[in-house]
């Protein structure tokens, strides 16, 4: 075999290796967006604080939602508030009750939806989800836009914009501080403790970073599973 010959066999390989060397570290580099990032393309600044819920724990009560309603509005209406208790007759016990509140998403459809930045990210108020009334137009985009049924930002029919959960960091008929840094209403009055404020990041795969197991060995007694 002749210089020239063998001189093509170490280029050729060293451009094999060089491919395989590119592929491997662009998988990394994939993988270490699409978690490190938490699926977020959009680089959106993450939530300071997210509700998880124990559907199971919940006796739909709705206390939740009239809560909700009355520190937000001023009065309780269940149609105007912005964690919805859903009930399904066709499920049978425990599992008959969902807790709809909103994810506080990382990579929120709801505010790449919405053409006016009326939907934004309040970074005054722990980087939480919420939307300027003065600013929505009404087209209901971000209501379109969840992926969650039901959708989390609701219709104001009496206001007519569109609202959702901001963590209570504007309940204005509050007497305590709402936001990642404060109370929230629903998590406050529920008797029977099935909602939680968490500052760490759930796992967004569907709802089973949300609704989570917050019963103890005593509800075991009540017919409930503990684990």
């Amino acid at each position: 075999m002749d210089d020239k010959t063998e001189r093509k066999k170490t280029e050729r390989a060293g451009l094999a290796i060089s491919r395989r060397e590119f592929l491997k570290y662009s998988g990394i580099v994939v993988i270490g967006v699409g978690f490190g990032g938490c699926g977020n393309p959009n680089g959106v600044a993450a939530s300071k604080g997210y509700l998880l819920v124990d559907t199971k724990k919940c006796q739909g009560c709705q206390t939740c939602m009239l809560a909700c309603s009355l520190v937000h509005e001023g009065f309780e209406s269940l149609s105007l508030a912005r964690i919805q208790i859903v009930q399904n007759p066709f499920n049978t016990f425990p599992d008959d009750i969902n807790i709809a509140q909103c994810r506080q998403c990382v990579a929120p459809a709801c505010l790449a939806a919405c053409p006016v930045g009326a939907l934004h990210v309040d970074k005054f108020h722990g980087n939480v989800r919420t939307v300027n009334k003065r600013k929505c137009i009404g087209c209901k985009s971000c209501i379109t836009a969840c992926p969650f049924a039901p959708a989390r930002p609701i219709w104001n029919f009496q206001e007519v914009y569109a609202q959702k959960c901001d963590l209570c960091a504007s309940s204005v008929f509050w007497n305590e501080q709402g936001g990642p840094g404060g109370k929230q209403a629903c998590v406050t009055v529920c008797p029977m403790k099935a909602i939680q404020f968490t500052a760490e990041i759930p796992v967004q795969l569907g709802d089973e970073g949300y609704n989570v197991n917050l019963r103890d060995k005593t509800w075991g007694l009540l017919g409930y599973t503990t684990e």
